[in-house]
């Protein structure tokens, strides 16, 4: 699975020939945009060691032990759980014919379109004391109050791991779905044929297959999970994430919270390079087939309800059980929608998401493109800094981003009133344009993975014969690759508009005054425990999201059926 991906190895594929005068232009432009996505990380570095936190014993000493450990429990509870949803329900789905199979292999990718905040939320009213869970219970049993029965507590760190894997586990769904597509069922319709039963050929040999994609898609999951601020804070659950927002807010340690982010980013780079490190032998080829076809084996009676039960508890945990929460809400607060505030940040949250795709997009396809018709080693080296923003939690790339432009900002401001007694004020930390950078920065990771791929699956030897027939580099990609990139390139942008408009954490240091997107609009109502009052663009968010993910859904199937 190679379409949602950020790149984790780089394809074997040979420049058609060496830098030659017509592609310096190429190359100049492609390390350009690589360093200004490598910029934040500078940033950041340099923030941390030129400065010095005044509080950096108190946070040492009582902050990040906790902090770091509630990360790690985080994070190690939401890759078992991801991991076993989404390769549980990939397997059944790929494998097997029972009834509602058809419907399930589109919908287990629904929760993708629920942001963890938002499930965080509908998950505490779902579950609370006056909620419909436990109203039932004192119905049922005739309790009268909490203190009659015991009750799990969602605000907690295994309700975080639960709420977050709710929502995560389609990354390793539509990873591990591919593959299992992909390889055409010959070693198991061998492994059958030698009498081995389907739990033999699951355990070993599909899922032996499938470990790079489950390795790919829980790395997506547990980057999202350590992004994520606004469930956790409403949990209750203090991470690292969670830490850098409040040194940097709360106590106003802007050095402190540097420090800490740039810890956090040593420590997700280690666990990224130990993670390829482990996968860098696994070489596995895959069968090709006309078209995915289901599973040969019917499940009915016991073992297909068990399917069905399978397939839809993570459906109704990460997408019914929200959407019917904020479905009920919004229709006692429809005089919402005549609040222009509110159509003023779905505007926001839509032309944000919008050009954060195009820009992605743009710099993704010109860094890959700029790879395969040069092999530049600097260009290699640049393009696997430029994909490390999205191990970075938003929080952490918030500051990275704000140093630099702040700095242009008033160097330009003070030559301005210097030469014409003008003051334009922060032209870019001030306005939108800090949001589209950060959301460039932290999803290029998915547009190149996704465009990079793409290249891999088109002949180098098209890019020749275009060569040879006189086409200039700019030519050749036109008239040749952009059409036959056309589905990696809609895949790209989708996935990058889809979390773009999702975005919190980033969002709420980076805006300009008085500027919201619907997230931003959700979080400001729950803070002020009102989530009623944000309903409404709750549930925009999720309707914003739903049409792109089944579109997705649909690009990646049809690329696995041309593979």
């Amino acid at each position: 699975m190679s379409a949602i991906r950020p790149a984790r190895g780089w394809p074997a594929i040979l420049p058609m020939r060496r830098k030659g005068k017509g592609d310096g232009g190429y190359v100049a432009t492609a390390l350009v945009l690589a360093a200004l996505v490598a910029m934040p990380f500078l940033a950041l570095i340099w923030l941390a060691v030129s400065g010095t936190s005044s509080n950096w014993s108190h946070l040492a000493t009582t902050i990040l032990p906790e902090a770091s450990l509630v990360t790690a429990e985080l994070m190690l509870g939401v890759a078992l759980l991801t991991g076993t949803m989404g390769v549980v329900t990939a397997w059944l789905v790929a494998t097997f014919d029972f009834p509602g199979r058809r419907l399930f292999s589109w919908a287990l990718v629904l929760p993708l379109a629920v942001p963890t905040y938002i499930a965080a939320y509908a998950f505490v009213e779902f579950l609370h004391f006056a909620g419909p869970v436990q109203t039932a219970i004192r119905a049922l049993f005739g309790y009268s109050s909490s203190r009659d029965y015991w009750f799990p507590e969602i605000r907690s760190l295994p309700g975080a791991v639960l709420i977050l894997s709710s929502v995560l586990y389609p990354y390793v769904y539509l990873t591990v779905r591919m593959v299992f597509l992909m390889q055409g069922r010959k070693a198991a319709d061998v492994a059958r044929t030698l009498g081995a039963s389907q739990a033999t050929i699951f355990l070993r040999i599909l899922l032996p297959l499938a470990r790079p994609a489950i390795a790919v898609g829980v790395t997506l999951a547990l980057m999202e999970a350590v992004n994520d601020i606004g469930a956790v804070e409403f949990l209750g659950v203090r991470t690292l994430t969670f830490a850098v927002y409040s040194t940097w807010l709360n106590r106003g340690d802007l050095y402190g919270a540097t420090q800490i982010a740039l810890l956090m980013l040593a420590v997700i780079v280690l666990l990224v390079t130990i993670e390829r490190l482990a996968r860098r032998q696994q070489r596995f080829t895959l069968g090709r087939s006309d078209r995915p076809q289901p599973g040969s084996e019917r499940l009915s009676g016991g073992r297909g309800f068990l399917a069905v039960a399978a397939c839809a508890l993570p459906i109704i945990l990460g997408f019914a059980i929200p959407l019917l929460v904020l479905g009920d809400y919004a229709l006692r607060r429809l005089d919402q929608l005549a609040d222009p505030q509110l159509w003023r940040a779905f505007r926001h949250t839509v032309a944000l998401a919008s050009i954060t795709g195009l820009v992605t997009v743009t710099v993704g396809f010109l860094l890959a493109y700029g790879v395969r018709l040069t092999g530049s080693k600097r260009l290699v080296l640049m393009s696997r800094l430029a994909v490390l923003g999205y191990a970075v939690p938003g929080t952490v790339l918030a500051i990275g981003i704000l140093i630099p432009l702040a700095g242009l900002d008033n160097f330009v401001d003070a030559r301005m009133r210097e030469t014409f007694d003008v003051s334009t004020g922060l032209l870019l930390s001030g306005s939108g344009f800090a949001i589209v950078y950060a959301g460039f920065v932290r999803f290029m990771a998915m547009g190149h993975g996704s465009l990079e791929s793409g290249f891999a699956k088109v002949s180098t030897h098209l890019d020749m014969a275009a060569r040879t027939l006189g086409r200039a580099p700019g030519a050749t990609l036109i008239e040749v690759l952009l059409p036959l990139m056309r589905p990696a390139l809609l895949t790209a942008f989708l996935l990058v508009f889809v979390e773009a408009s999702k975005e919190l954490s980033a969002t709420i240091l980076l805006r300009p005054f008085d500027f919201e997107t619907l997230a931003t609009f959700v979080y400001a109502q729950t803070s002020r425990s009102a989530f009623e009052e944000g309903a409404v663009a709750a549930l925009l968010i999720v309707l914003v999201g739903i049409l792109p993910v089944a579109i997705l859904n649909r690009s990646i199937l049809a690329e696995t059926a041309r593979s």
